[in-house]
């Protein structure tokens, strides 16, 4: 158990440190050797741990998305209407990423690089159950054409959001904050009006869509 402790102590250490130099030097002048010489920890040993810097960066990604259902999840109770839900998890996730904006376009290259696939696959399908979760616990429950492929869609929406915080250059990413704010109710809204014929069939075009993709992917 002492070894496994010091093996997480080190891991830690390095993606701590790793950080710190990202945000006092940037990203692309940070090297592994100077990863390790900081952390005081050998380049071998640090090579042991992380084959790169983004390997690195990745961990640190993965950690936020932890971080951020540890979050959330809590806040979503059962009778809370949709956009309540909604709201928590979008707001949560920015907040989440907030400190680490000047790496939100590496963490996009990692969310999107082929090397990732797997870890990426297990990142969405918890990232979805989250959603799943804020869908089945809300009140009124959404029309049952869509309820199935709902959770994905909203997945999708809060990548949107994600992408758009990014390129978000307002201090405190505050439009990114207000687009999520004003998106979860209005999200809400149009799930609740695709019981009206035009709407549903509209979304069930979209279901659709999603459904033809996910079978050709």
């Amino acid at each position: 158990m002492a070894v496994i402790a010091k093996s997480e102590q080190t891991r830690r250490l390095l993606i701590d440190t790793a950080l710190r130099l990202f945000a006092s030097q940037g990203y692309e002048k940070t090297t592994m050797r100077a990863v390790a010489q900081e952390a005081n920890v050998s380049v071998g040993n640090a090579y042991y741990y992380f084959r790169s810097k983004d390997d690195l960066l990745h961990e640190l990604y993965r950690s936020l998305q932890d971080e951020h259902r540890s979050l959330a999840l809590p806040q979503i109770r059962e009778g809370h209407n949709l956009g309540e839900n909604l709201a928590v998890i979008l707001s949560t996730g920015l907040t989440t990423m907030e400190p680490y904006h000047a790496f939100g376009t590496h963490f996009l290259r990692d969310a999107m690089s082929p090397n990732r696939r797997e870890d990426g696959a297990v990142g969405r399908g918890k990232s979805i159950a989250m959603f799943r979760q804020a869908v089945s616990t809300a009140r009124p429950q959404p029309p049952v054409a869509i309820r199935n492929d709902l959770p994905e869609l909203l997945w999708l929406m809060h990548m949107g959001i994600t992408f758009f915080w990014v390129y978000d250059r307002s201090p405190g990413q505050r439009r990114s904050h207000r687009l999520a704010a004003n998106l979860a109710p209005l999200v809400a809204k149009l799930v609740i009006l695709s019981r009206l014929p035009v709407v549903r069939n509209i979304l069930e075009d979209i279901v659709r869509l999603l459904r033809g993709v996910r079978r050709d992917g």
